[in-house]
């Protein structure tokens, strides 16, 4: 009998556990209405339930109306987006996958036109378009409008608006959170120094910029369930002069920990259009090797992100140690049942063990046909 890819062993996380160690990564769909699920949501979960992954995050979601990158984005700032969520949840459920939501404010980021529009901030004079917020006046790249700095009152307003979320998203059944502090967008920015140029206890030196994400994890865990587990999706570098490094990421990792988080995502890039590359250009795992740093120095739990396009690459980066999940997006997009692939590719005896009892049964009946 061949042994099991690490891939494919459990993952237990407070009371939730992850029959594999793939995670679908969260993908902004922009096609929400005034925040709702729509039928292209439950058609695009559906079909990535079915193929077998360990557990899903939901796409960027706006805590607050104006917390979202786009008029197409998905929101949780109102009860009444928790029926529609709720359809999200029995999905995964259904097909045996831990299922939870990125809980999301895009900041001076927000405001913008959907990609396929070209994802540039909305002119102020479109009804559509909303004032952004940061932590300092200042605009996101040229051109873009200057947001307004948050008061220390409105930065309350948002970690309860976080706290808010979190909750709803318990009502909707999600069964873990991940709080989205990459990519530029608020969170990210208030941690960043390129983006932060405040002068009172929420910026300044280290401890003043960490302060934000670090209010909002404790007051999550304060509230949630002490079985739903927490993620953080952090930029493990800005790849610009000055900004963050990943020795400043281990840093917040470890902080992050001590407050309550239990798994840290480790992207990139983000604050000033980066992608990090001044850092590290992408290539394929190419951030593996920093969530390790974040996993062994930070101590707590990894999930790599990256261009894992390959079933080896996804093996090794939970078989080193580097990781104990791995986000994968695109190459899910392009093959809904990658799990299967993956397991066919690394030997595992039965493959199809991957998907739900009733879709292997046909998958088999069609093999053998």
């Amino acid at each position: 009998m061949s042994e099991t890819p690490v891939l494919f062993t459990p993952f237990a996380c407070r009371g939730v556990a992850f029959r594999n160690r793939i995670i679908l990564s969260p993908m902004c769909q922009y096609v929400a209405q005034d925040g709702h699920v729509t039928d292209w949501h439950r058609a695009h979960h559906a079909r990535l339930a079915l193929g077998g992954v360990g557990g899903a995050l939901v796409e960027a979601t706006g805590v607050t109306a104006d917390g979202r990158i786009t008029p197409g984005c998905l929101g949780i700032w109102s009860d009444d987006h928790v029926a529609g969520l709720s359809t999200i949840t029995r999905l995964y459920h259904d097909h045996g996958a831990a299922v939870g939501i990125q809980l999301a404010h895009a900041g001076r980021k927000a405001s913008a036109e959907v990609p396929w529009d070209g994802a540039q901030p909305i002119d102020p004079a479109d009804p559509r378009a909303w004032q952004t917020v940061a932590p300092s006046a200042l605009p996101f790249l040229d051109g873009w409008p200057t947001p307004h700095a948050l008061s220390e009152d409105e930065i309350a307003g948002v970690i309860d608006a976080f706290a808010a979320a979190a909750q709803r998203a318990v009502a909707a059944g999600f069964d873990f959170v991940e709080v989205h502090g990459a990519h530029g967008y608020l969170i990210h920015s208030f941690v960043s120094p390129l983006s932060n140029q405040r002068s009172d206890s929420w910026g300044g030196d280290e401890a003043g910029r960490f302060r934000l994400p670090l209010e909002i994890v404790r007051r999550l865990r304060a509230e949630l369930p002490e079985g739903m587990p927490i993620f953080y999706r952090l930029s493990l570098f800005d790849g610009v002069d000055g900004g963050l490094t990943v020795d400043d990421m281990v840093r917040l990792a470890a902080a992050l920990r001590a407050a309550g988080v239990d798994v840290v995502d480790c992207s990139s890039g983000g604050v000033r259009g980066s992608s990090g590359v001044a850092d590290a250009a992408p290539s394929p795992g190419y951030l593996v090797p920093h969530a390790a740093r974040i996993r062994a120095e930070g101590g707590v739990a990894s999930m790599a992100v990256g261009l894992i396009v390959t079933p080896e690459i996804a093996e090794q980066a939970i078989a080193s140690g580097s990781a104990d999940l791995v986000a994968i997006g695109r190459e899910l997009l392009a093959d809904s049942n990658f799990a299967y692939r993956a397991a066919a590719e690394l030997g595992m005896e039965r493959p199809n063990a991957v998907f739900p009892r009733n879709y292997a049964f046909f998958l088999e009946r069609r093999r053998y046909r």
